[in-house]
């Protein structure tokens, strides 16, 4: 039997009007009581009706945009860049935060999907395809972006650290470093999968040892950081790649709190995919590896469009690249 409104108004043990309110944000909601209305719908599995009618009525030039984290200026970048196209398109964008946790994804995908928006950009933190598929209603407008999964029925904009890090890695080793700790991100997420097999391959060529416990994960979260940094310096570590943005940031006002000189007391390479210009001070002791944050937002607002104004297209799988940047050499204008 179909779940109705009713039904998480009673769980929830709230009205259906205050349902209705906290689903479409057309009165204010307690903080307590939208966590009660979002627990129900999940516990429940329900898809409001809007869906339905958002299909016969047409579009309503608005696409929604699900990211892990809001506060990581990598996230943020994106969704300027993206909001900027779509802005121009006559398209508003509404973002939905996640957290990095799944169950909050899946609540944000059935709402976001019920009719309140015309597509969606999804930088999903989900472990399963099967699990993202089933919540996305058939033939609806989806865009990946920045990470995708091995099943490729939607289209996608991601960008492929591999080879910088390769570089990276073989650089370090070719300055005489023998241990050489990688900090990466959520297991789970297809971009940390590609940096630490790009990371072992390195190694590997490099003929260094083969040391497992040189990859250390944190959540992708800056307060992850310090515990992966410490480990790795326990280990005895002379060099560190630590590979996502957010963590990276912190790694280097970590580290000067603790009296270590990058270059001088520990080699370190930096992903840096917001602001560069705020890591000048660090240009001559800190390897680089810069993502092209504004044109993946940028591509993302435009395969949106596509799939959204032109549902029959292709899918299509963008891939950008980032850039290895070796200490001492600046930005190209």
């Amino acid at each position: 039997m179909k779940v109705t409104i009713s039904d998480v108004a009673r769980l929830a043990g709230v009205s259906t009007a205050t349902v209705s309110h906290t689903i479409n944000s057309t009165r204010y909601v307690s903080g307590d009581t939208k966590e009660k209305v979002y627990q129900a719908i999940r516990q429940l599995g329900y898809t409001p009706d809007a869906s339905a009618r958002s299909f016969r009525t047409g579009k309503k030039r608005t696409i929604g945009f699900i990211v892990p984290d809001i506060s990581n200026k990598f996230f943020g970048t994106i969704i300027e860049s993206a909001e900027n196209h779509l802005s121009a398109k006559g398209y508003h964008l509404i973002i939905a935060n996640t957290k990095e946790n799944m169950d909050r994804e899946e609540t944000n995908l059935r709402l976001l999907t019920a009719g309140l928006v015309d597509g969606l950009l999804v930088a999903s933190t989900m472990d399963d395809f099967q699990r993202l598929d089933s919540l996305i209603p058939p033939g609806f407008p989806v865009v990946l972006v920045d990470r995708t999964f091995d099943a490729r029925k939607y289209s996608s904009v991601t960008v492929s650290s591999f080879q910088s890090i390769y570089q990276s890695v073989r650089r370090l080793a070719g300055r005489g470093k023998r241990r050489i700790g990688l900090v990466a991100g959520l297991p789970r997420l297809s971009t940390t999968r590609e940096r630490v097999a790009a990371y072992r391959a390195a190694v590997a060529d490099c003929g260094l040892p083969p040391e497992e416990e040189l990859i250390v994960y944190g959540n992708s979260m800056e307060d992850s950081a310090p515990p992966c940094l410490d480990r790795l310096l326990d280990l005895g570590c002379d060099a560190i790649l630590v590979c996502q943005g957010l963590m990276a940031s912190v790694t280097l006002a970590y580290l000067r709190g603790k009296g270590i000189r990058p270059r001088e007391d520990l080699e370190l390479v930096s992903f840096v995919d917001y602001d560069t210009s705020a890591y000048e001070f660090y240009y001559e002791r800190v390897d680089r590896i810069v993502q092209p944050v504004e044109e993946l937002g940028r591509i993302a607002g435009e395969q949106i469009l596509l799939r959204v104004e032109t549902p029959a297209a292709p899918v299509e799988e963008r891939v950008l690249t980032s850039v290895y940047r070796p200490c001492g050499e600046q930005e190209s204008v």
